[in-house]
């Protein structure tokens, strides 16, 4: 095809040769070329303008809108956000009160320290870490064994001391190579000290670190909040009964920290409101003297004042150290204390149960008076013996103690007398009448993990064994053997009853609780828990037979030459049952299997001022044993005479068998 012409006017151009104006000339086109269309383009390229336009105002817009939504619907919230990130809050944890006795011996209290501690969560190899850290700062092998026992059972992703008590150059030598050891720090801490050790170890108690459980009963009785940064609860004892008042109130500080959460600077503070302090009825110096008298004898002691409940001594030995526990004990010492079988840990005052033995006798006898059983002067023949169907009932002393009255049964501590007594009241009457003393239900006392004992009745049997009572059963609770078992802050409380004549007080170890800040006192007021529905000349029967006993009876070797007139009761309790018709003899029985020595006193005998109840176990007769320890207590309390060296292996002839 050849080249195709067009029409075509062509204006705008000069005259030239060839060219005119209006002339209308052949152009050649190629058709290679395509004409194109710069109207259509320009159409196509404000169209896409627009519309690029438009895509970048809609995110101007959404832009605009988040910012107006950030800066001015969430304006506040964000505002506070920023400020936690630039502001940490801290809380301070208050200061203990302090524990002391009725003279201010300090008991327990508190002192600051450094403490290199680890947090869990920032280290990746914890084995590593600490092996590097001991070659800075000393970590022995029982700060290893703790850590490893608080980090099992720690309940939050805070720190966990790996070293407490830092001395300075420990704390210099970290403070030089602290940018070895991220995770890693060095925090002050307020420690808990008991500086009387194991004398106290049963009644104080100790603190330890919260765990679990407690941190729910906390958040529980809501009050949780008030432990924010607190790693410490009271576990046992007054620490754990009076925490709320040792514990405070915690404060707060607000802490200005750089984007390493290092502090800057501190913007505001609530001070923390300290516990408040406790101060005791118990007399150090006494404790002292009544632990020591046990020597190397397992046992227990208490002392109260009659007329108020107040308990001036109270004694479980062995103790511990409870410092072990502060800064969480190693499974070391936990396994030594927990697996020895002097049971140390055990507070045998508390919740230790043990037949009462012939100590039970007097409230026996109190008991046929008040039911019209017997009168004073009323005897029996005593051949030695006491015959219950085809069991024979042997008393302590062959061939007999001849013709007894109440008087002379309690004084010489007569078996056959009680076994004929308990027939006649039978155990219906015995357990009502004993309820009224205490036995077998828990005093009230002010620190926790007290024992009920066991009161022998027949619904306690029924419920206890499923089976009926037997009659030959009550002849053994009579003297206090058989299905009896009673802690000796319960016979405590029952001498102290019967030595105020009748009217019982709840005993309690605090006389008043101090506010720190006030210096009110709050009293601890004496409660008294009944009186009993008993005459006053029956109790005046059962008492001069108590002094009789410290006078001429099985208590006067250990009284001998008392500067004060005392009244008292021992006893002897059987662990381990022996065959009829077989004797007991001391040196052919397992130690662990030997009988206990009780006694029970009160003096001065007019107007007593202190009741005692003593419980030596697996050493033989109360009269050799637990009454010359009952003596030097009551000697120190009323007298200021502090006693000789223990003597613990009595001769034979030191007081008669019971």
């Amino acid at each position: 095809m050849g080249p195709r012409t067009f029409g075509a006017q062509i204006t705008g151009y000069p005259e030239g040769p060839g060219f005119t104006g209006s002339a209308v000339s052949e152009l050649t086109i190629n058709p290679g070329i395509e004409i194109r269309n710069a109207e259509l383009e320009l159409h196509h390229f404000r169209v896409r303008l627009a519309i690029a336009g438009g895509f970048v105002l809609v995110l101007f817009l959404v832009l605009a809108a988040r910012f107006f939504y950030l800066q001015v619907i969430r304006h506040g919230e964000l505002r506070t956000l920023a400020e936690v990130n630039r502001i940490s809050i801290v809380p301070v944890v208050p200061y203990r009160g302090i524990i002391v006795d009725r003279n201010g011996v300090v008991l327990a209290h508190n002192f600051s320290a450094y403490t290199l501690e680890i947090q869990p969560a920032k280290v990746k190899n914890m084995g590593a870490l600490i092996d590097e850290l001991a070659t800075v700062v000393e970590i022995g092998a029982r700060d290893r064994r703790r850590f490893k026992r608080l980090l099992e059972e720690s309940r939050s992703i805070g720190s966990i001391p790996i070293r407490t008590r830092l001395s300075d150059e420990e704390i210099a030598r970290f403070a030089a190579n602290r940018y070895r050891f991220p995770g890693v720090e060095i925090n002050a801490r307020l420690f808990r000290q008991y500086p009387q050790g194991e004398l106290f170890s049963h009644v104080v108690g100790h603190i330890g670190r919260i765990n679990q459980r407690e941190l729910d009963l906390l958040e529980k009785d809501g009050i949780a909040a008030n432990y924010r940064g607190t790693d410490y609860i009271g576990k046992v004892g007054l620490e754990q009964s009076y925490e709320r008042y040792l514990h405070g109130t915690t404060g707060v500080e607000e802490v200005e920290v750089d984007s390493a959460g290092r502090p800057v600077r501190t913007l505001s503070r609530t001070p923390p409101m300290s516990g408040n302090n406790l101060v005791l009825n118990l007399d150090a110096r006494l404790q002292e003297v009544a632990y020591n008298a046990f020597g190397d004898w397992r046992g227990a002691l208490v002392a109260i004042n009659p007329a108020t409940g107040g308990v001036l001594a109270f004694v479980s030995k062995p103790g511990f150290d409870p410092n072990l526990f502060v800064d969480g004990i190693d499974p070391q010492n936990w396994g030594e204390l927990n697996g020895s079988p002097d049971r140390p840990l055990v507070n045998r005052a508390l919740s230790g149960t043990y037949p009462p033995g012939s100590t039970f006798k007097p409230y026996m006898a109190l008991a046929a008076l008040t039911l019209g059983k017997r009168t004073a002067q009323q005897e029996i023949a005593d051949p030695g013996y006491y015959n219950f169907g085809n069991h024979v009932f042997h008393d302590d002393k062959v061939g007999g103690h001849g013709m007894v009255d109440m008087y002379k049964s309690i004084v010489i501590s007569c078996d056959t007398y009680y076994y004929v007594l308990a027939n006649d009241l039978k155990i219906d009457a015995i357990s009502n009448f004993m309820r009224k003393f205490g036995f077998g239900s828990r005093t009230g006392i002010d620190i926790a993990g007290e024992a009920a004992g066991v009161l022998p009745s027949r619904e306690w049997k029924a419920r206890r064994f499923k089976q009926d009572w037997y009659p030959g059963e009550t002849i053994s609770v009579g003297i206090g053997q058989g299905y009896n078992a009673y802690t000796p802050l319960q016979l405590a409380t029952a001498i102290s009853t019967l030595a105020n004549d009748g009217v019982m007080y709840r005993p309690h170890i605090v006389n008043y609780v101090e506010d720190i800040r006030t210096r009110e006192h709050t009293a601890v007021e004496p409660q008294p828990l009944r009186n009993l529905d008993v005459k006053a000349e029956n109790i005046a029967v059962i008492k001069d037979a108590l002094v009789g006993v410290n006078k001429e009876g099985t208590g006067a070797g250990a009284f001998a030459g008392a500067q004060y007139v005392s009244a008292g009761k021992t006893g002897t309790a059987q662990v381990v049952g022996i065959k009829q018709g077989e004797k007991y003899v001391e040196s052919r029985v397992h130690e662990r299997h030997r009988d206990h020595a009780l006694f029970i006193a009160y003096a001065p005998a007019d107007k007593p001022t202190i009741a005692v109840a003593v419980v030596v176990e697996n050493t033989g007769f109360g009269s050799r044993y637990a009454a010359p320890i009952a003596r030097k207590v009551l000697d120190y309390y009323l007298l200021g005479k502090l006693p000789g060296p223990v003597k613990q292996k009595p001769d034979a002839d030191d007081g008669p068998r019971d």
